[in-house]
């Protein structure tokens, strides 16, 4: 009985893999023998939690499957893969080389314990790095302790750049206490379809955070549930597009956004855009890749050096969006935010 349901689970494995292709350097036979001689490691519980991860897609939240660093050995072609990108060849993208950078994500709880690394496919994504130079100076230490140490808010409240969210302004403290512990929101949420905000905004304690439409089981903002049935049929097409979502998440001094949906994403964030330019920069982010959407340090440096008088409207340092399935911007045929169908507006707490 145990060695027919650890079978069981190899042949529900292997028949979840996605479909190989050649042209890698390695045969389909070596690659089959190479896999097989590594789920051969697996302990049955952690054959389950891999069948578990990878027939959901990552819709389900699963631990950690750990494996030995010792490479998995290619036998005809005499190479060697490490074991992590091994499964994620077999279960996500069958193009990943050897040596491609990828960023472990949030619900990894493991990290790289001595000797060992987690195996489990729907718990790393690629990482999307961006070739935005750097600003042009940076304030002293003085200066930014001068910052930490001012009134969090502003007497009048400033609209963001959609002119659409009023929130009280804030100045730049970079307080640790902010990403979840004490009880602190460290972020807010707002929904929007097309111009109009649907739902309330929605405040953000823990560190990582999910924003989805629909999940097999999960927590965080499902915008299912605040969607209107009156909206127009390009939104409801939309809707239909964002699936299992982004994770967000607050990771030291930077906030990170991981793509876990069928479809891109599109991110414009005050730390992404070039310094000093007129126009909007609009980051694509693909499915499976991660990227990081904001710099606090950087923000920092950013309200002090950015020009005003190259400004054309209202500037807020501390607000990121992200819609999904549909750009905006100059390479788009939407110029604004407002005319995505669904987007999110990320409000930044950076006041104490």
């Amino acid at each position: 009985m145990f060695r027919s349901k650890r079978t069981a689970l190899v042949k529900r494995l292997w028949k979840s893999r996605i479909l190989y292709h050649e042209g890698n350097g390695e045969t389909e036979d070596e690659f089959k023998s190479a896999a097989h001689s590594m789920l051969k490691r697996l302990k049955e519980k952690q054959l389950d939690i891999m069948v578990q991860s990878v027939e959901s897609k990552g819709g389900e939240t699963t631990e950690c499957v750990l494996l030995p660093k010792a490479d998995v050995k290619l036998a005809t072609s005499r190479r060697y893969v490490s074991p992590h990108t091994l499964c994620c060849k077999l279960w996500r993208w069958p193009e990943l080389q050897q040596g491609v950078e990828m960023k472990r994500l949030p619900c990894c709880s493991t990290g790289e314990e001595q000797g060992y690394i987690c195996c489990n496919p729907y718990h790393w994504s690629l990482l999307l790095k961006t070739d935005r130079p750097t600003p042009p100076s940076s304030p002293n230490e003085n200066h930014i302790e001068r910052l930490a140490t001012k009134d969090g808010f502003s007497p009048e409240p400033e609209e963001t750049e959609t002119g659409l969210t009023p929130l009280p302004r804030q100045e730049f403290i970079n307080d640790d206490s902010t990403s979840g512990g004490g009880g602190k929101h460290w972020c807010t949420i707002a929904y929007w379809e097309l111009r109009q905000r649907v739902g309330r905004l929605f405040p953000v304690v823990e560190p990582n955070f999910c924003v989805f439409q629909n999940l097999p089981h999960g927590d965080g903002m499902c915008l299912e549930i605040l969607q209107q049935d009156s909206s127009s049929e390009a939104v409801r097409r939309t809707r239909e597009k964002i699936g299992f979502g982004i994770i967000l998440s607050r990771e030291g001094d930077s906030v990170w956004a991981y793509n876990r949906g069928k479809y891109p994403v599109f991110v414009n964030s005050p730390t992404l855009d070039e310094p000093n330019c007129r126009t909007l920069v609009v980051r694509k982010l693909l499915p499976g890749y991660s990227l990081r959407i904001f710099d606090y340090d950087e923000a920092l440096v950013l309200r002090e050096t950015r020009d005003p008088e190259l400004m054309d409207g209202p500037f807020d340092p501390s607000s990121v969006r992200i819609s999904f399935a549909k750009g905006w911007g100059s390479c788009y045929s939407r110029q604004f935010v407002t005319s995505c169908p669904c987007w999110i507006e990320i409000l930044l707490r950076i006041g104490r």
